[in-house]
């Protein structure tokens, strides 16, 4: 990257030219660079730019997540320090920054498809809509961070021949960006079920597809599956509660034009084959592991001990020195206070999340969309709808699926170091479900049985998913969190929002000035009306 163009980016905060990372430069040819390119090369250096939030990343994990979704979610425990409900710079700025350099990726293969004949767009077809998938599910996570965002004018420095002083973006509101993702990926759910791919293209497809290997089945699960975790996401407002009631019942009552991804061997998952390459989850032990932010969180063990959980020894490992206390399993309270706390860390008596599954598990893979998840959100919507047993069936096989997902994520792994995990049996899952806590006709009424629905996507995505997990946390609103209090600060406890990087301040002040009186921790994202 030359000083000019590191300036304008700088400057521009995301909203460059095709700007990439030195490894990435050194790997893999930027198509934006090249005197020709392909929308399917375009389509691999998106997916490529954005890596490291989708693979488990050093940054990802250490930098972000362990000061933010990790903490917020009591996925994991930690000692508290004053100031920690505040997002560092450092963590705001890598998110802020990663997605706008990915979404210069994206108007670049935008452009570069304009610049095609009308044969040779319908022949790229495939493209643009698994793009667009791709792109719209990493723009859902920033808008649930932030709300309103620079979208629809972001990222045209290119198209715009370099005009940077035409290319600041204004910012469109959180609703705006929802509905029009909504409305574009239910036209991609009819189009790509039927979608023609000449042979040449398909051939391309499964080449540069980095996701699903060029599978248009899986691609319109994808779809599908997004669309009702963004319905579901904004079924609680007013402006979209009766879309999301009518698509999502389009969805799940007519599997054969919109399946979804139910089943494990569907997950989408961005896989990885081999080590030593920049797809492989080699920043994952250090980005969890350092600083001790693989710490078990206190109220996520004991949900699992207490209720004999067939995930527990998948996702944590036992306490290491039992002789120290009674305790098998001990993970942090965050209640305790911060001497307390650190004496406690400095025994090494408390559990931690399974190494061989997770952060040692270099195969471990970046994790888009799983049944569990899908199930979950079916659950929640059929429970809404007064149809119990249908409610009961898909919670009972989010449960079902995710002990597999588990048992999955353990076998890939090529790390041996953690004890080895208890196969769960039909006895045990069985046991499990009936247990008063986790039983669906033990819960009396719609509340409790939408306490056990969050409690499971909770224990699911835990800290490989802890993002997810605080959007649904904040949206459902339904676990009992207790946090200890900052009373040395006006932010005393975990946000409702991440607030916008100082660069939009320096930058981009015209536009910025329009959202500044919203930009603060407190103001909730549209659709957390709860």
């Amino acid at each position: 990257m030359n000083i000019k163009r590191l300036i304008i980016y700088t400057v521009l905060t995301g909203f460059s030219m095709s700007c990439t990372t030195s490894d990435f430069e050194e790997n893999y040819t930027d198509p934006s660079k090249l005197a020709e390119t392909t929308v399917g090369k375009q389509f691999t250096g998106m997916m490529m730019a954005n890596r490291g939030f989708v693979l488990p990343d050093y940054t990802n994990y250490f930098v972000v997540r362990r000061i933010t979704s990790n903490p917020y979610t009591q996925a994991t425990g930690w000692v508290n320090v004053e100031n920690q409900y505040v997002p560092g710079s450092a963590a705001v700025g890598a998110k802020w920054n990663t997605y706008y350099n990915f979404l210069a990726q994206y108007r670049e293969i935008q452009k570069v498809h304009d610049g095609l004949s009308e044969e040779k767009k319908l022949d790229n077809r495939v493209f643009m809509i698994a793009a667009a998938t791709y792109f719209y599910d990493q723009t859902q996570q920033i808008v649930d961070f932030y709300g309103d965002i620079p979208w629809s004018q972001a990222g045209m420095l290119s198209i715009n021949g370099g005009d940077y002083q035409n290319s600041y973006p204004a910012y469109d509101k959180a609703e705006d960006i929802y509905t029009t993702m909504l409305d574009e990926l239910a036209g991609f759910a009819d189009e790509m079920g039927q979608i023609a791919i000449n042979p040449a293209t398909e051939v391309e497809f499964k080449t540069q597809d980095l996701v699903n290997r060029g599978d248009i089945d899986l691609w319109l699960r994808y779809i599908n599956s997004l669309r009702l975790r963004m319905l579901t996401r904004v079924a609680g407002t007013s402006e979209f509660s009766a879309r999301a009631k009518t698509e999502i019942g389009s969805i799940l009552s007519n599997s054969g034009s919109y399946p979804v991804v139910d089943t494990n061997d569907r997950n989408i998952l961005f896989q990885i084959y081999s080590l030593g390459t920049l797809m492989s989850a080699t920043g994952f032990q250090s980005g969890l592991e350092d600083w001790d932010g693989n710490i078990a969180g206190k109220k996520i063990l004991d949900h699992m001990v207490d209720n004999k959980d067939p995930r527990l020894t998948f996702v944590f490992e036992k306490n290491p020195n039992p002789e120290e206390v009674v305790e098998e399993y001990l993970g942090l309270d965050p209640l305790m206070n911060p001497s307390d706390q650190t004496e406690l860390l400095l025994t090494q008596t408390l559990s931690i999340y399974n190494r061989s599954t997770l952060s040692r598990n270099q195969y471990f893979p970046g994790v888009l969309m799983t049944a569990t998840e899908v199930h979950l959100y079916a659950a929640e919507y059929y429970l809404r709808e007064g149809q119990d047993a249908m409610a009961k069936s898909h919670y009972e096989e989010s449960i079902k699926q995710s002990i597999g997902y588990y048992q999955y994520l353990r076998s890939i792994s090529n790390n041996a170091e953690s004890p080895t995990p208890l196969d769960p049996t039909d006895g045990s899952i069985s046991e499990y479900l009936g247990m008063d806590a986790i039983s669906w006709d033990a819960a009396s009424g719609m509340d409790e049985k939408l306490t056990l629905i969050a409690e499971q996507k909770w224990l699911h995505f835990n800290v490989v998913q802890s993002n997810e997990s605080w959007n649904e946390i904040r949206r459902l609103d339904k676990i009992d969190f207790e946090f200890w209090v900052d009373n040395s600060n006006q932010q005393s406890l975990p946000p409702s929002r991440w607030m916008y990087p100082g660069s939009e301040q320096s930058y981009n002040m015209e536009n910025y000035s329009v959202v500044q009186p919203e930009d603060n921790l407190t103001n909730k994202i549209f659709w957390d009306v709860n």
